[in-house]
């Protein structure tokens, strides 16, 4: 299933990709990576993560605290969030 990441997603995405690469570029690439394989797989199986809010569910990185946040449209994924979880908890909940 194809996915689409929603502007803010995008742009938060890409600021912490930024953030990591001040640190070191393996640690981005290794963010990047993370953040790959949940949107695989997420594609793969969308139904397998738990909904967290109505329709809302979430996949959550390994070795970053991130969780990718999307929803299920009929033809596509829609990633509403890249989302640090230590980050406010509902910021994200306007982005439809």
């Amino acid at each position: 299933m194809r996915y689409v990441f929603h502007p803010e997603a995008l742009a938060e995405y890409g600021e912490a990709v930024q953030y990591y690469a001040q640190q070191r570029t393996e640690v981005a690439q290794a963010f990047v990576n993370a953040v790959e394989d949940a949107v695989y797989r997420v594609r793969e199986a969308p139904t397998r993560y738990a909904t967290i809010d109505e329709d809302i569910r979430r996949c959550m990185t390994d070795k970053f605290p991130y969780g990718i946040l999307y929803i299920i449209e009929p033809d596509y994924i829609l990633i509403l969030a890249v989302m640090h979880c230590s980050r406010e908890p509902r910021y994200w909940k306007d982005r439809r």
